[in-house]
């Protein structure tokens, strides 16, 4: 089945979100360079700050639940057909996927701390399948564990859209997904705390994020209630909308809680589950505060700079940095005969990503733009003869 036409504008593409991806892909580099150079682990200020910028993964997580639920929510507030399954998935993995593979195998070939990569490492990495086991993700790639997150989500997307939303448009339906999903993520942690699960394997896994996603899920629903007009109980977010410099004061503070003890070790000591609930609550703050200003409310001046060529730009390459900076890393400590856990943070996150953005850029104009061009044209293609040959065989049965 494939979708429905949706000429509304509440479905309008919102281009400045794609520059929250930069943020977030930035500070992932910082939280991967804070670990290299051994600051995450110092007690000190810069370490406790660079040890918690692993929030961009709330941010892509958050953004991915807005951004990939809206259509559906959007369908189903208007009584339209949903996204066609088969074209959504099919899209997604022509827009993750080649680059992914691509960075897998330059990893798994190049880096000499890979040398040992088994048939089943490589199988593993390729299926994104290596969050489901102990000890399993290997140099260069081992940031790709909440691809592998996200990727489970695209799947039980369709699924969770009918679940959620039922048959009926309801004006509670905000904050009904918002609730499911802390349940869920509320009874994994508990599960951690009482020992069921294993805080070095399963926070990894989908159930740990699901409040991160529905909170984005919950933000689509009331944008497109407020967009055609039945969402006035959630005008304050537009009113949030329209000031930029308080959500960001809020994400700000709630950041700077979680650089203390409360969200558990700096370094890779796992934490408590409560430790280990505390960060996700405090980091999906910081992400619906990043991202609320420039998805709700008027257009803005700051709306206005997300919405510009270089962040557009950066937007579309974001993917990119997020996939091979670790390989950059790696490399400047190899290149540069560095013992590990040394080196100058600050000089280190700008060469990390200036080298990653070089080949962010190489591989989103030679792998993943021709990928999503074919993405987008090939079932609209596949449609299309359909249609000729309906009008071709009408044609002739009328002659």
């Amino acid at each position: 089945m494939m979708s429905a036409p949706i000429p509304d504008h509440a479905l309008r593409r919102l281009p400045a979100l794609d520059a929250v991806r930069v943020i977030g892909a930035l500070a992932v580099v910082g939280h991967h360079v804070g670990f290299a150079t051994g600051r995450n682990a110092g007690d000190t200020f810069t370490g406790a700050w660079l040890s918690r910028l692993d929030v961009g993964v709330a941010v892509f997580f958050v953004l991915s639940g807005f951004l990939l639920f809206r259509p559906y929510a959007h369908a189903h507030a208007t009584y339209q057909r949903p996204p066609g399954t088969g074209r959504y998935l099919w899209r997604r993995a022509t827009r993750i996927l080649p680059a992914y593979w691509v960075a897998v195998v330059v990893c798994l070939l190049i880096l000499p701390q890979n040398r040992d990569a088994t048939i089943a490492d490589w199988l593993r990495h390729a299926t994104l399948t290596q969050i489901y086991q102990h000890g399993q993700l290997k140099h260069g790639i081992s940031q790709t564990w909440s691809l592998a997150t996200e990727v489970s989500y695209y799947l039980i997307l369709p699924v969770l859209a009918a679940l959620l939303l039922g048959r009926r448009h309801r004006p509670d339906g905000v904050a009904r997904i918002a609730l499911a999903a802390l349940v869920v993520t509320g009874g994994w942690v508990a599960l951690m705390g009482t020992g069921v699960l294993s805080l070095g394997l399963h926070t990894m896994w989908l159930p740990s994020y699901a409040g991160w996603f529905g909170v984005g899920m919950a933000l689509a629903s009331a944008h497109v209630a407020l967009r055609i007009g039945t969402g006035e109980r959630w005008r304050w977010l537009d009113d949030l909308g329209r000031a930029p410099l308080a959500c960001w004061t809020i994400a700000l503070s709630a950041l700077a809680v979680a650089t203390t003890p409360v969200t558990g070790p700096r370094d890779l000591a796992e934490p408590t589950a409560a430790e280990f609930g505390t960060k996700l609550l405090l980091y999906a703050v910081v992400a619906v505060m990043l991202i609320v200003p420039v998805a709700f409310g008027p257009q803005t001046r700051t709306k206005g700079i997300f919405d510009s060529i270089l962040g557009r730009w950066l937007g579309r390459v974001s993917y990119g940095l997020f996939l091979w900076h670790p390989l950059v890393l790696e490399a400047i400590y190899l290149i540069d005969d560095r013992p590990e856990f040394t080196g100058d943070p600050l000089g280190t996150f700008a060469l990390t990503v200036a080298g990653g953005l070089v080949l962010a850029a190489l591989s989103y104009y030679a792998v993943e733009r021709p990928f999503q061009r074919w993405g987008h044209r090939w079932p609209r293609q596949r449609r299309n003869t359909s249609e000729s040959q309906r009008t071709v065989a009408v044609a002739t049965a009328a002659n």
